[in-house]
Order: structure tokens, then sequence, then C-alpha cells
């Protein structure tokens, strides 16, 4: 700058420093462009990756909780075996000539036949229980084949079976002539206990399946 009659004189913008401004200008442009790419490129980098996401838990925490559950019913169903076992134990001591006074006073019903079947089912928990420590596909496909047919099916036919004694009580009451125990008809006794055991049944059966679902996807994989 030049100093002119007191006054400071500002130096002319000549040509060339127009151009260098000008190519500043450029430069912080371009800078600008190149940020705003990056950022359109890295939001459409994030919704590729929320898009291809896979949807629900994955396929190991779906089968530990399925085989938690799984477990849970077959628990029940041991339950319900020694509730079987009971009302079975005079008959079974009866046949190897064991004689209690305090069974033969409790006067148990004697046992039908689907009641030893259904007993039998116990084996296919065992195999389920087996199955699902090792998981082995082909032990569950057997545990939910048995606890249909040694399971389920006796359990309609009990239903069957006591069907007319409950629909006569419900009908008359005390005046009905139906077998009873503890004052209970042996039908009624029977239905709670179907009821009870069709449940856990069910369930045992639906988590069985889920599982195989599950099990058959990992083979596929490996």
């Amino acid at each position: 700058m030049k100093q002119v009659n007191g006054y400071v004189q500002e130096p002319m913008a000549t040509p060339q420093s127009e151009l260098e401004q000008d190519g500043v200008v450029q430069q912080q442009e371009y800078h600008e462009q190149q940020m705003n790419s990056i950022a359109t490129h890295a939001g459409e980098a994030q919704e590729f990756s929320l898009a291809i996401k896979p949807k629900g838990p994955p396929l190991f925490k779906l089968s530990a909780l399925y085989k938690s559950r799984l477990k849970s019913c077959i628990f029940l169903h041991f339950l319900l075996f020694f509730v079987m076992l009971a009302k079975l134990s005079e008959d079974i001591l009866d046949r190897m000539d064991i004689f209690i006074l305090e069974l033969e006073e409790l006067f148990i019903p004697k046992p039908l036949p689907f009641e030893y079947l259904w007993t039998g089912s116990i084996v296919f928990a065992i195999i389920g229980l087996r199955g699902l420590a090792r998981n082995r596909l082909s032990a569950l496909n057997s545990y939910a084949a048995g606890t249909v047919v040694l399971g389920v099916c006796p359990l309609i036919g009990a239903a069957i079976w006591f069907y007319s004694d409950v629909a006569e009580y419900a009908d008359k009451k005390q005046e009905a002539e139906v077998e009873k125990w503890q004052g209970i008809p042996v039908g009624l006794w029977w239905y709670g206990f179907v009821t009870v055991a069709v449940q856990v049944h069910f369930y045992s059966i639906y988590f069985a399946y889920k599982l195989i679902k599950i099990w058959r996807i990992k083979l596929k994989r490996v």
C-alpha cells in the first residue's frame, strides 16, 4: 500500500489476483462437492446395510428358546407319568404277587388298557431329552411321532370311553350310576388328567416341530 497526501492508497486488484481468488473459490466448491458425495454414499451404504439386515432373532437363539420350552414340557410329562404310575401301582404289585394293605384300602379303580399305553409314552420323552442334549434330528422326529401315537391317541380314547359317564353325571349329578373314587366319578378324574396332559403334549409337539424346522435349515446351510 502507498501513502499519498496523507491517505493510504490500496493497490488495485490485478487480473492475476482475481484468477487466484477464482481458483480458491473453485477449490472450496470442489471440496464441498466431494464432502457431499461422501455423505451421500455413506447414507446409501447405511440404508443398504439396514435393508439386508435379517429380520427376527438368529436361528441359534430360536433353537435355544424352543429347546428350553420343550424341556419344560417333557418335565411336566414326567410329572404326569408319576401320577399315572401311582394309579397303576396297585395293579402292578398285584401282578408281582406283592400285597400292601394301605394300597388295597384305597380301592383304586382297575386300570384300563389305554392307561398302560399312555405310560409307554415316557420312553419317547426320554428319547426326546437325549435328542435335545445331542441335537439329533432323528431322535426329535421319533419323539414327536411317539408322543402322538402313545401320548395323544390313548388320551383321546380315554375321553371317548368316559364320555357317557361324564355326560350322565352332568345330567343326574349324585343320582348317576357311574363308577366313583373318593366320591368323584372316575370319568371326571380322567377328564381332568386328559385336559392337562393334552395341553402338555400339544405344546411338546409344537416346540419339537419348530426345532425340527430350524435344525433342517441349519443342515442345509452346512
